[in-house]
């Protein structure tokens, strides 16, 4: 809890001061200290401030300034013991029980074991390498792909080391801490309002000039920081030359060198982070460290001693002065007339109080410097805001007068001339034994070619779908023969009965019709995660960027739209790449035309019964098209009538080629054949339970069952329905399975299933390849289903209302129902009228 959580006369002990380093080092300095008992006397009449009392003095406090302290309470440190109690042997807990009330040596101990977790926010530029260590160290299945925008939200994950426990925080990838994209605000967001305890500012040492710059602004918000200089292998094959520990000092951060890829580093990185946590904030101004902090450093450190070199630079672990410490806080010189701005607006700021407990005043004055839009807003809202803006805009007026350039870029090139000067001093020479990048060149020079780049990009798409049909029949042909003999065995030792009559045709039927597809999905994945970690997804919105330019939208809609082929939602969700909320929104809106995988399984069942296989790839290559096709159209028309604004330059980073390791891939294809999994045993097992039961009832066991399901409850629904697609030339069934598919597109399947389960079969069947096809297609085919409705029928399903997931993202994304629901009404419009005019331009033509 926090301190100002705690009542007039309650007690607690502190566990950690949040915040920027200037406002945990002003608190520490007034007496709250980690382990210090701390007792509230009094609130003022106003109930702010509240005077506390800690190590015999007594202290005011603001209320804002207090939540920023985390203390543990009697009644939480109780509570502990009571949960140490229930695991404790008979001996200890009588001697714990003995030990009541709870003595402040007691509260302490609770205190010291609260604080060994670590909140640690993980920042850096896209491809950097991030989303790997999070894996590494926490076990976490995440995504790494080798393209901007893996990480579209922060992911939460725990690693435990040395006796703490780090709850680690994949933020996304960032280039800047500006109020450029969504991405750069949402990182912001997350390190002010969050107030992680550390941040691990993770760089990618093959392109230190460009990465640097997001670390000159994390200094700027004077964080307790680490660099970890991943891909350090790359630098030293290259033969580049670096003074880590000069480069470190010259940024007051330490400089880790680090290869995730096979955790070298992460240890020692860790216990770097550990000596900093617990030991900085204890500096005086001579540089030597609390003697009762440096104590129990000491004796955690004595553990572990020789595990991590022993002596290393950055330990505050060696005597009460701290060994060599490289960390200090540092202002990065900006030049004269920046950095005169820059005091400027740091004495006017300083004269408001309400921001200090969040925000570094310097990093907030620089801002104000960048023109940034969050920071005036922000800043508008102070008693003084006014003329805090008129300072800055006389400020930046003589920085154009003086340096013939705006603010903002002033700024920007006086970091990046700290940068080149910091990594000259620091000996940075690039070396050539080997290029790393020469492969990246060469595969480049085809990849991207003007006349080979198309046919190759189309290719690939080919070879997905033809490998996905060919190879997965195997293993879906011997799925299909176990769930059939499931079945079978099951009807036989049941007894006859409704019970039977669900577990056979509701369940089995229904969760077996989807599951079949399992190997095909996993085929898809599997590729789909090839192109995006090998750096392939980034060259494709490439080499589509003109293309997505006539369609009204940014080169970088190319990424989520090939990304819907796996999934609406975290396509979606990576519209948050897109600077351009024209561009991001448009592309939100016709990413539902995308065939995801969800509709894979009900395309396999249509094209399987009434195609042959020779033509199957091409039906299949036809509806994706189809689809790509309609979001172009669709994309032009919402870019020119409906959504208006003006776009952004196409900036898209094109990393160097990485050959994906098997264990990401196969981990990748293996966390979406589980949510696969979990959907059968969910919510295609409900909707599969609810069709059969509408489909059941009310029963009539005299009547056929070609009756009974016309006089059912779905029957019923399906014939009432039915005249409102009687353009389309599908039957009622075909009506059902549609509505059955708004909640997830698997139902469709799965519906389809349930509605056409039975025992019949058929021994002579050319339009089928297999006895349940040929079942299938017996009993589609007498309902009047021709190939040309069953085109029709998958047309629909390709174009018609996206799942209920994806509306739910389609809203969090763009702030608004309007424009979820205006996807609803449209592509179930378009859906029915392209539908529709095929049907009937087909029958006119005697198909």
């Amino acid at each position: 809890m926090r301190l100002s959580d705690l009542k007039t006369g309650e007690k607690g002990v502190i566990v950690k001061v949040l915040g920027h380093g200037g406002f945990r080092k002003r608190i520490v300095e007034m007496g709250f200290i980690k382990g210090k008992v701390v007792q509230v006397l009094l609130n003022a009449p106003l109930q702010d401030p509240v005077k506390y009392k800690v190590m015999g003095y007594e202290v005011s406090l603001r209320h804002e300034e207090a939540e920023m302290i985390e203390v543990i309470s009697v009644s939480e440190a109780e509570k502990l013991q009571q949960e140490e109690l229930m695991q404790a042997s008979d001996a200890v807990r009588g001697k714990l029980a003995e030990e009541r009330p709870m003595t402040d040596k007691q509260l302490k101990a609770a205190a010291m074991k609260k604080r060994r977790i670590i909140n640690v926010a993980l920042v850096g530029n896209p491809n950097c390498g991030k989303t790997s260590l999070f894996n590494f160290a926490s076990g976490a299945h995440e995504r790494v792909g080798n393209y901007s925008g893996v990480t579209v939200d922060a992911k939460e994950g725990t690693a435990f080391f040395e006796g703490y426990e780090f709850r680690l925080v994949d933020l996304p990838g960032t280039y800047s801490l500006s109020a450029y994209s969504p991405e750069e605000m949402y990182v912001r967001r997350q390190i002010i309002d969050k107030t992680p305890d550390f941040v691990i500012n993770v760089i990618d040492s093959s392109n230190l000039e460009r990465n640097l710059y997001l670390t000159t602004q994390l200094v700027d918000m004077n964080l307790r920081m680490v660099c970890a200089l991943n891909m350090f292998d790359e630098l030293e094959a290259r033969g580049d030359k670096l003074d880590l520990r000069t480069l470190g000092v010259l940024f007051g951060v330490p400089m880790i060198p680090t290869v995730f890829k096979t955790g070298k580093g992460v240890d020692l990185l860790f216990h770097i982070i550990i000596n900093m946590y617990e030991g900085m904030d204890f500096l005086d101004k001579d540089g030597n460290i609390n003697p009762e902090v440096a104590r129990d450093l000491q004796e955690w450190h004595k553990s572990y001693e020789g595990k991590h070199g022993g002596d290393h630079e950055e330990d505050y672990s060696h005597g009460t002065r701290p060994n060599k410490s490289v960390y200090r806080h540092i202002h990065l010189n900006h030049g004269v007339y920046i950095e005169d701005a820059i005091s400027k607006l740091y004495e006017e700021l300083q004269r408001e109080d309400s921001l200090r407990h969040k925000y570094s005043m310097r990093y907030l004055a620089i801002k104000l410097l960048e023109m940034d839009a969050h920071a005036e807003k922000l800043v508008g809202t102070l008693s003084n805001g006014k003329q805090i803006l008129a300072v800055r805009d006389a400020a930046a007026a003589n920085i154009q007068k003086e340096l013939k350039e705006d603010s903002e870029t002033a700024v920007m090139n006086a970091k990046y001339a700290f940068i080149h000067g910091a990594l000259q001093e620091a000996g940075y020479e690039e070396g050539t034994k080997m290029d790393t990048y020469q492969v990246t060149h060469i595969l480049d020079h085809f990849i991207t070619h003007k006349y080979f780049g198309f046919p190759l990009f189309f290719v690939l798409i080919f070879m997905m779908f033809w490998v996905t049909f060919t190879l997965g029949q195997y293993p879906m042909d011997w799925i299909d023969t176990g769930v059939a003999a499931l079945g079978d065995w099951v009807g036989r030792v049941m007894p006859d009965g409704p019970l039977r009559d669900m577990v056979v045709d509701g369940i089995i039927a229904g969760v077996g019709a989807v599951i079949v597809f399992l190997p095909q999905i996993l085929i898809l994945y599997a590729f789909i995660s090839f192109m995006e970690d090998s750096g392939y997804m980034a060259r494709a919105a490439f080499i589509m960027d003109r293309l997505m330019h006539k369609m009204g939208v940014h080169g970088k809609s190319f990424i989520p739209l090939i990304m819907g082929f796996g999934c609406n939602v975290p396509a979606v969700m990576a519209t948050r790449t897109i600077e351009s909320r024209r561009s991001r929104l448009i592309t939100m809106l016709v990413l539902p035309l995308m065939s995801c995988s969800a509709r894979l399984p009900i395309y396999i069942m249509i094209t399987s019964t009434f195609f042959a296989l020779k033509y199957r790839s091409w039906i299949m290559i036809s509806l994706y098209f189809i689809g790509i096709v309609m979001a172009v159209l669709m994309s032009r028309i919402f870019s020119r009538y409906v959504v208006k604004g003006d776009d952004v330059p196409f900036v898209m980073e094109l990393p160097p080629y990485r050959f994906p390791t098997g264990k990401a891939m196969f981990r990748h294809t293996w966390e979406k054949g589980k949510q696969y999994l979990k959907k059968m045993g969910g919510i295609i097992l409900v909707a599969s339970v609810i069709v059969w039961a509408l489909g059941y009832f009310p029963h009539h066991e005299e009547l056929t069952p070609q009756e009974q399901q016309e006089q059912s409850y779905i029957g019923r629904i399906g014939k009432t329905i039915e005249p409102a697609f009687r353009a389309q030339g599908f039957d009622w069934k075909l009506d059902v399975g549609l509505l059955a598919g708004v909640g997830a597109k698997e139902i469709v399947a799965s519906t389809m299933g349930v509605l056409y389960a039975g025992d019949e079969t058929v021994a002579d069947d050319e339009e089928a390849d297999s006895v349940k096809y040929a079942n299938l297609h017996k009993k589609m085919s007498a309902d009047g289903i021709t190939p040309l409705v069953a085109f029709c029928f998958l047309l629909f399903v390709l174009l018609y209302f996206p799942c209920i997931a994806t509306i739910a993202a389609i809203k969090n994304e763009s702030g608004s129902w309007k424009w979820a629901l205006f996807t609803v009404i449209y592509t179930t419009g378009l859906a029915w009228i392209v539908s529709a005019v095929v049907y009937q331009v087909g029958r006119l033509m005697g198909f």
